[in-house]
């Protein structure tokens, strides 16, 4: 959503918050003639305001009007319209000033908590490619907003019924918004409470097939499949519900890993088609969604012994191997093969988690990277001019130098990229004379 599929996510997350839903801003007050300006001149300029013809004549009008008449009666009324004007022209940054404007004077409203809520929730997903860190501050805001979004009430010039069509319209972006930010922190069960509420609050589940719908079912699937310990049943459900309706640019993704969690839960591909149609019908598992657990395998500490007693040479052992043995084998197992390693240089290839310019984490496993997890991390030898960016994928030399079980994580020392290979040498052309 990101983990092959986690990297995808972030991509359709950033592309399709590009541009907020229209969420209409109309003069309510003026509608129920509750405004009366009883200044002349003030209802000259108001009208001149409202009434100019393009999204940028409009702006400036209102912002003329706003600084002429500040404690105006229909300063909000103009500052909601101008939110919808900045908006119509694609100017987010104006369009969330002028939303924390409207706040400031009316708390209450639902339409400015709605798009300061959408437009940091998208510049925090935007943000998260670059690391958590990055996004927090801004998904932290949104989240907050998001918060008040759901707890507003019915403006008293507002009718029950656009109130209510108001709400309908704006409820999903506020879980949505609740639920990245505690994705972000790695607090999956609250991600996945409210990516639930998001995605029940669509009055038809067919809006869940594009869109923001579409979005949020993936990233809940990815919740799912990053819990610990992961839901392996509900993540095969919802990536696979995700990629019935996925743009063909991300489809085999978001296929490979809806297939990679259905496997891993049931021990084979079997009776999978038919879960895909029943995706492709259904938003939430049905009642005969229920594909058997795969039988219980070795515990992992039998199965590292039975690969260290099976292998007669260790320095054979794949590096995943090596690493699920010192993770998961018995002390005098992890030993023997940590005394083959230690000191020993050698590639990483894997995807980047998290990188600066002396320290790169990157998710090396199959399993490490469908749950966007670092298991390894490299010390550079020399700091990174450009740290790599995360969720590419990259290879290191490194020497391995310490590891830990709790948490489980490979540290390696004096990392740098493999030399490039060399070019062949040219060839000459001999000449014969005769």
């Amino acid at each position: 959503m990101k983990k092959v599929v986690f990297a995808t996510v972030l991509a359709l997350a950033t592309t399709i918050l590009g541009v907020a839903p229209a969420v209409s801003a109309q003069n309510q007050s003026a509608q129920a003639g509750q405004i009366t300006i009883k200044d002349p001149a003030e209802f000259n300029d108001y009208q001149n305001a409202v009434g100019q013809s393009t999204p940028a004549a409009k702006a400036a009008a209102i912002e003329t009007f706003l600084q002429k008449y500040p404690n105006s009666v229909v300063k909000n009324d103009l500052l909601e319209m101008l939110m919808a004007t900045y908006q119509a022209s694609g100017d987010m940054d104006k369009t969330l000033a002028t939303a924390k404007r409207l706040l400031e004077s009316d708390p209450n409203n639902l339409r400015a908590l709605f798009m300061a809520t959408y437009i940091n929730k998208a510049k925090g997903a935007a943000a998260a490619q670059t690391g958590p860190q990055a996004a927090a501050p801004l998904l932290d805001e949104a989240a907050q907003t998001a918060q008040k979004g759901l707890a507003a009430t019915k403006p008293a010039a507002m009718a029950d019924a656009d109130f209510q069509k108001l709400k309908a319209a704006t409820t999903p972006t506020f879980y949505s918004a609740i639920a990245l930010d505690a994705e972000n922190k790695k607090d999956f069960a609250t991600a996945i409470q409210n990516f639930t509420s998001d995605l029940k609050a669509y009055s038809d589940p067919t809006q869940t097939q594009s869109g923001l719908g579409l979005n949020d079912t993936l990233l809940l699937g990815q919740a799912y499949a990053q819990s610990t310990p992961p839901d392996l049943k509900n993540a095969a459900w919802f990536l696979t519900r995700a990629a019935q309706f996925a743009p063909e640019a991300a489809k085999p993704q978001i296929e490979k890993a809806a297939e990679y969690f259905y496997n891993k839960f049931h021990g084979s591909m079997d009776g999978y088609p038919a879960v895909q149609a029943l995706a492709k019908t259904n938003l939430f598992p049905p009642a005969d969604y229920n594909p058997t657990p795969a039988p219980p395998p070795p515990s992992p500490a039998d199965l590292a012994a039975q690969t260290v007693a099976s292998t007669p040479d260790l320095k054979t052992l794949s590096l995943s191997d090596r690493e699920f043995i010192l993770f998961n084998g018995k002390p005098e197992d992890a030993q023997k093969v940590w005394d083959v390693m230690k000191g020993q240089r050698v590639g990483v290839p894997g995807k980047v988690i998290s990188a600066t310019g002396s320290q790169v984490q990157l998710a090396v496993t199959e399993d490490n990277q469908q749950s966007n997890k670092a298991d390894f991390t490299i010390n550079m030898k020399t700091a990174l001019k450009t740290p790599p960016a995360v969720g590419s994928n990259v290879v290191y030399d490194a020497t391995f130098d310490s590891y830990t079980t709790n948490p489980p994580m490979i540290t390696l020392s004096d990392g740098e990229a493999p030399p490039k290979a060399k070019p062949a040498p040219a060839r000459h052309r001999t000449t014969t004379h005769k």
